[in-house]
């Protein structure tokens, strides 16, 4: 009798994928992620009896679990084949238990990648489940029920209801309140820049030169007495070519992505959440319909902190390098990256499974979201193994007394791996450099005039999705599979706010840190939170027991918990209004900002005398088009649908001063950028991913006619009914007869769908109750004849 094996994975993606690749004899399921776990109406942990955990089937799963239990039993193998990390291995020791397996029927493997060669050798291969791994992942578990399940119930009592704590989420939300009082208590100086205009007289080009310093040091002018000493000084001194130095400036690339760096470039050049990220990520790894391929696993496990790369992917890579670029595109040595120091390094870095399958090939078969994530993936890949970009750079030294003046260019003489890909910078900055004419050592030079400007230093920029979590991975703070799940969970409570791309703290997220500092010094510290992750990997190396890192950890919690509690008694902290330069229309006070169950939303303080609310408002870069006030996001509700939509309009929408009143209203959105013609603010399309920002000016030679500034979409519903809406708007204080008319009119086109609607309907049910009579009768009979 042939043998029967089953393999339960966590999706029914990755169960399609895999059963592709295995034989008849092999049956696949999926266990829909978790079926075990720790219950959540109680804490779950008995303390008192050395903190054994109460884990329980998870609701709504049973007919799951009854149906792999079925399985199993027919089965003479049962493969664990779940995610390869802590978590996996702790679902199929789970598994292990609810199917009740015995050891040599439950087999453990694990994919690094999802392909046919992979697949089979790993079911080749299997090993047992590694309880080091298990219990590495029930230490954090347990760990964080016990924070989250003894603290939040405090922060209840204490701020409001639904608030919660946790080891990571609290030291995240911390790190963003801290950097906002940086931002507050940054105090500005001034400094000055000076630049000179420079005429190079044999090839009658201008360039420019910055100042540098006096008597070979540098110096950096911080007034405008200062500058006025330079430019007094050098305004009749010759200006001569000091010295002129080139030289070939090469820049490597970068290595692989791991977790962090993939989520960090991906909120930079995609405009995508790290939440988002993750979960595109895990549907390139699954796999994904390929014409001609089937099911495919396009990308290596997304979750690692290593740089490493198979010796196999690097033979693909150098092959694919030189038939499609060249020789002098691969570097002398093939590329191996090292992990930073503490890495698990239980992974590859994530690669494309297979180096063939080009973007370009795969567009077609991919949504938009999975395309421009594996194009970043593939390309970061591949252009980690080729050779180095090569600039020709040059550097030049002008005297002017004892003043010296320096000016540098580059320009790209070899392209390298800059030919496929290369990295994004937090800052948006790129220094444009402009060539330099043709000078030599002791050349004099005419001055054409200065630029003078002052600045002032600027504070600390507010963290975004990217900078926080690279901020958490150099402090040691998580891992991998926490750092989507962190940054989502803090804004999902209101901790932190997203306005534009940047991360604000809130009032409440204040307090809440403000109480945790006071009270739990240990779980806001990112020291302690860093030394606690250090913990947990010695007890998946096998050099501490997971139950001795509990009580460690416990002993001083609950002396904390227990004080914090005596301290408080009585005491109920204040969470103040956030106060908004939106003006009440009906008192004139200032709006504050209010949550609720939809969210937040701005709420008029004078409540219940006034009970004004409407949609937040939040302030966006550039200026209005029309009058320069300050361009403001506003959300609307579709009076068809019922659903929310976006839009974008002046500040003074609103006013009640009509000299001051300005009706610009737009979908597409405001960038920071300028138009280098006409100097107004530069749009862009809404949706994900990069959009490249036009000018909206009709008076501007760059102006972008609106049928050309993106695939024009046949309108959905709600768009349509949100221009309606808007429209409504504008013209309800001139015409309020016509409102009421199109009204009527709407009314009257939705009775006329409904009548027709109703009127196909019945047709179908008299067809739908004749079958049924057909059946009923054809039933009968069948009985009469058997009689």
């Amino acid at each position: 009798m042939a043998e029967k094996n089953l393999v339960i994975v966590e999706s029914p993606a990755k169960a399609k994928t895999i059963g592709k690749y295995l034989g008849r004899s092999y049956t696949v399921k999926a266990s829909m992620g978790h079926l075990r776990d720790l219950p959540k109406s109680k804490l779950g942990i008995d303390i008192e009896h050395d903190f054994e955990p109460d884990y329980k089937p998870i609701r709504g799963k049973e007919a799951l679990i009854r149906e792999l239990k079925e399985a199993a039993k027919e089965s003479d193998t049962v493969y664990l084949a779940t995610d390869p990390d802590r978590e996996g291995e702790a679902i199929s020791w789970h598994l292990k238990y609810l199917l009740d397996l015995n050891d040599q029927k439950a087999r453990r493997v694990t994919f690094n990648e999802i392909t046919k060669n992979v697949v089979q050798e790993s079911i080749a291969r299997p090993r047992e489940i590694d309880q080091n791994l298990v219990d590495a992942q029930q230490a954090r578990r347990v760990l964080d029920r016990i924070v989250g399940y003894e603290l939040s119930p405090l922060l209840w009592k204490k701020v409001r209801r639904g608030l919660s704590a946790g080891r990571v989420q609290s030291v995240a939300t911390r790190m963003v309140d801290e950097r906002e009082k940086e931002i507050e208590s940054f105090k500005p100086e001034e400094y000055w820049t000076l630049d000179a205009q420079l005429l190079d007289e044999p090839s009658h080009k201008t360039f420019t030169a910055h100042y540098y310093g006096k008597n070979g040091k540098k110096f950096e002018p911080s007034s405008r007495e200062e500058i006025d000493a330079v430019i007094a000084d050098t305004k009749s001194a010759v200006f001569a070519v000091k010295s002129v130095k080139r030289a070939d400036k090469q820049r490597s690339p970068s290595p692989p992505f791991t977790t962090s760096t993939l989520q960090q470039e991906a909120s930079r050049k995609l405009n995508m959440t790290p939440r988002r990220t993750m979960a595109i990520a895990q549907q390139l790894y699954e796999g994904v319909d390929v014409a001609g391929e089937g099911t495919v696993g396009l990308i290596t496990y997304m979750r690692t902190d290593s740089l490493r790369i198979s010796e196999e992917a690097l033979a693909a890579a150098k092959s694919f390098i030189l038939g499609r670029y060249g020789k002098d595109y691969y570097p002398a040595a093939t590329r191996r990256f090292k992990a930073k120091a503490g890495a698990q390094d239980a992974h590859e870095a994530i690669r494309p499974s297979n180096v063939d399958f080009t973007p370009e090939r795969l567009k077609g078969d991919l949504t938009g979201e999975q395309y421009r994530l594996y194009r970043l993936i593939w390309s970061r890949f591949l252009a980690s193994q080729m050779a180095n970009a090569v600039y020709d750079s040059v550097a030049v030294e002008i005297a002017s007394g004892v003043h010296e003046f320096r000016a540098s260019a580059s320009s790209l003489k070899f392209s390298g791996y800059t030919a496929v890909y290369e990295e994004a910078r937090d800052d948006d900055k790129e220094e444009k450099t402009s060539p330099l004419p043709p000078l030599t050592e002791g050349q004099t030079l005419e001055l054409q005039g200065f630029d003078e400007e002052q600045h002032f230093t600027q504070p600390p920029t507010r963290y975004t999705d990217a900078t926080l979590i690279r901020a958490l991975e150099q402090n040691g703070i998580g891992r991998p599979s926490t750092y989507a799940p962190t940054v989502s969970t803090i804004i999902d409570r209101e901790y932190v706010v997203k306005e534009g791309k940047f991360l604000r703290i809130t009032p409440l997220g204040s307090v809440v840190t403000k109480l945790m500092e006071d009270k739990f010094p240990d779980i806001v510290d990112t020291k302690f939170t860093a030394r606690m992750e250090k913990e947990l990997d010695t007890v998946e190396e096998g050099k501490i027991a997971w139950k001795d890192v509990l009580r460690e950890f416990y002993g001083g919690f609950e002396s904390n918990l227990q004080k914090a509690e005596k301290e408080l008694e009585g005491v109920h902290l204040k969470v103040p209004d956030e106060e908004t330069e939106e003006v009440c229309p009906e008192c004139g006070r200032k709006l504050v900002i209010k949550s609720g169950r939809f969210g937040r939303f701005l709420a008029c303080p004078g409540y219940p005398e006034c009970s004004f609310t409407m949609p937040l408002v939040v302030e966006m870069p550039g200026r209005c088009p029309k009058c320069g006030g300050r361009l403001m996001k506003r959300t609307g509700k579709s009076q068809k649908t019922g659903k929310q939509y976006t839009y974008y309009c002046c500040e003074f929408g609103t006013s009640r001063d009509e000299e001051k009143k300005c009706d610009f209203m737009t979908w597409d959105v405001p960038t920071k950028d300028d138009c280098p013609v006409c100097g107004q603010t530069m749009f862009k399309k809404a949706g994900k991913g990069f959009k490249k920002p036009f000018c909206i000016n009709p008076a501007c030679e760059n102006f972008l006619p609106e049928d050309k500034r993106g695939f024009v979409r046949k309108k959905t519903a709600d768009a349509e009914a949100a221009e309606e809406n808007a429209a409504e708007e504008s013209a309800a204080e001139e015409k309020p007869a016509k409102k009421s008319a199109a009204k009527k009119t709407t009314a009257k086109t939705a009775a006329k769908k409904t009548a027709v609607k109703k009127t196909a309907a019945k047709p179908a049910a008299k067809s739908a109750k004749a079958a049924a009579a057909k059946k009923t009768a054809a039933k009968k009979t069948a009985k009469k004849e058997e009689n």
